[in-house]
């Protein structure tokens, strides 16, 4: 009876003062499906920290076990987990995040991962289409729910076009490299794979967004709210460790090694090479939320109601916690280590 007592009065502590018991595990999800032995991803700062084991590392004299889970449906499937309460952070694209917000999932975006990944337009190796226009009416993959989508809609709507000129298809990832290989689709937008595939001879590149910055793929960390609530000094914890390891992988002296990690997960270090060229590692892997961080989720929020991929806004200003960011950039000394972009994405701030 005493000892209910004590774990009655422990509890009572707990809730008048917001200080929760730590949990046992952190469980962060990866909106992509995983690759290689070990399991990983690519193309993201925080891949690194995986590989690296970087929370783990954090996490460790806190007795908190970390565990990454992929998904093969990506932003949509890691949503449904979170809304399940299967998470406490996800790694995900911009059109992932904005759904489930819009959605009415609670959660708080903490940092910037990877900013200005271009998308390649890609059709089967023989086809003789050299613009999207000329694949109006003919069948086009998307993984709808994702940056794909988005980035499809945003490019489209520049030319006139909208999703209802094409025979869309919803692929996932996998289905469409199998789709492109079999010639059973006429076109998709695809990232770094896309260079990959052009060099088996699996496809040709039309078209890539290197120069528009406002439709190039954007990924993020978030957390979910509730766990913020519980765990701030968590959250503090897991966002200092992954700025550090984007320091880490923002160094050029490491490009061979960041390249060489994300090649674990299947695309070749040779189309990293291609797809950063010429990119500084600084550029792409910068975990601020900047002029143009706010910018563009607050365009692609826009942009998903234009499109009908979102029925309620989501305030961004509100979305985005820079707190923690603002704090590991000051005790890491790192303020002036990424340079923020001005809102169009071309200049400094």
């Amino acid at each position: 009876m005493m000892k209910r007592a004590l774990v009655s009065l422990l509890f009572g502590f707990v809730s008048a003062f917001g200080v929760a018991a730590n949990p046992a595990v952190i469980r962060v999800g990866v909106s992509t499906g995983a690759s290689g032995s070990p399991a990983t991803f690519g193309g993201a700062a925080t891949a690194i920290a995986q590989q690296r084991g970087v929370l783990e590392a954090a996490f460790k004299p806190d007795g908190i076990r970390v565990e990454w889970v992929f998904f093969k449906g990506a932003g949509p499937a890691a949503n449904e987990a979170l809304a399940s309460k299967q998470l406490d952070f996800i790694w995900q694209g911009d059109l992932a995040a904005i759904t489930g917000k819009a959605g009415g999932l609670n959660t708080r975006i903490l940092l910037g991962d990877s900013r200005l990944a271009p998308s390649y337009l890609v059709v089967p190796a023989k086809s003789k289409a050299a613009s999207l226009e000329d694949l109006k009416g003919r069948k086009f993959a998307l993984f709808k729910g994702t940056t794909q989508q988005l980035t499809f809609n945003r490019i489209a709507a520049q030319r006139g076009l909208a999703e209802r000129d094409f025979k869309t298809i919803n692929m996932d990832g996998a289905t469409t490299l199998a789709a492109l290989a079999a010639g059973d689709i006429d076109g998709v937008y695809l990232p770094v794979n896309a260079l990959q595939l052009q060099e088996r001879g699996v496809v040709r590149v039309i078209e890539d967004t290197r120069r528009d910055p406002l439709v190039a793929a954007h990924t993020h960390l978030l957390v979910d709210a509730a766990f913020e609530q519980r765990h701030p000094q968590l959250v503090q914890k897991l966002v200092s460790a992954l700025v550090a390891n984007a320091a880490w992988t923002s160094d050029e002296a490491n490009r061979q090694q960041v390249f060489t990690g994300w090649a674990r997960a299947g695309v070749p270090v040779s189309a990293w090479q291609r797809d950063y060229q010429p990119d500084a590692l600084k550029q792409r892997l910068t975990p601020l939320l900047d002029p143009f961080f706010y910018a563009h989720y607050r365009d692609a929020v826009r942009f998903a109601r234009q499109f009908g991929l979102i029925r309620k806004d989501v305030d961004v200003d509100a979305w985005i916690a820079p707190q923690y960011l603002r704090e590991a950039l000051k005790a890491q000394k790192l303020e002036r280590y990424w340079t923020p972009l001005a809102a169009d994405g071309k200049g400094a701030a």
